[in-house]
């Protein structure tokens, strides 16, 4: 599919969502209004808030905040998840010793550990960062591990066979092959680091767009709730298509899914 009618589909079905969003909410069908405007607002009042915030300026202190959240949380956690995966990968015994350990910190839900993390760090940025660290860190040292570990067995045997040290054999083999399993996570995990930003800033913060969510719902602002909801999901998007830039530089090697030999 070409990337022009990729991109037509991907905006019709937002157009087709946002109209029938809009139907529901302004017209009666068979004599009643399906969604309620009070519960789930309408396009208009969204589309006027976005204006309303980055005319006036308001949403760009917020923005930044959270962008430079997020950031930290995602590139703390998504080298740590790195370093470690592949230390884990490389040293059966010490994967085998941490295994129990891993799979419990890992089942902690986050909103429990918000709470602590406002407690050591205080109601700055770090508290913020340090749970979308937790978020980040997880689905990055998972896929690593992974990918490290299905590293195909023939092309290490033969890469030993050519005199290969096991420097070379982490660039030329270890590297490349764990490349695909490394990007794969991060797209998953800017989500995940933008959502600990947030969910931090929405249980204790004085800016950034958790605290403009959570200060509109406190009034019963649907309107802003959604609006805050959709900056947020135009917010991720964006810092998914810069990943999306780096992860086609860098695996340009890489033969397209749909080609032929």
């Amino acid at each position: 599919m070409g990337s022009v009618r990729l991109l037509v589909l991907q905006a019709l079905v937002a157009v087709v969502a946002i109209v029938l969003w809009h139907v529901l909410t302004t017209y009666p069908v068979f004599g009643k209004i399906l969604l309620p405007p009070f519960f789930f607002s309408n396009p208009v009042d969204v589309a006027e808030q976005v204006v309303k915030w980055f005319v006036s300026g308001v949403i760009w202190k917020h923005l930044w905040i959270t962008l430079w959240e997020s950031i930290l949380a995602f590139v703390i956690g998504s080298v740590g998840g790195v370093l470690v995966g592949f230390w884990f990968a490389r040293q059966p015994r010490v994967a085998a010793v941490f295994d129990p350990y891993i799979k419990m910190v890992n089942a902690l839900p986050r909103v429990v550990l918000a709470p602590i993390f406002t407690l050591w760090l205080g109601l700055g940025i770090w508290s913020k960062v340090a749970l979308g660290v937790t978020l980040v860190f997880f689905i990055v040292f998972f896929n690593v591990y992974q990918g490290v570990k299905e590293v195909s067995q023939t092309i290490l045997a033969n890469g030993r066979m050519l005199g290969m040290n096991e420097r070379q054999l982490m660039r030329h083999v270890y590297w490349p092959s764990a490349l695909s399993w490394i990007f794969s996570s991060l797209h998953t995990s800017v989500g995940f680091a933008v959502v600990g930003a947030v969910v931090g800033e929405y249980l204790g913060s004085a800016a950034g767009l958790g605290y403009l969510i959570q200060q509109a719902e406190g009034i019963f602002d649907v309107g802003g709730v959604f609006a805050g909801m959709f900056v947020l999901a135009a917010f991720v998007l964006v810092i998914d298509a810069v990943v999306s830039i780096v992860e086609r530089r860098l695996l340009v090697w890489r033969p397209a899914a749909d080609s032929r030999p």
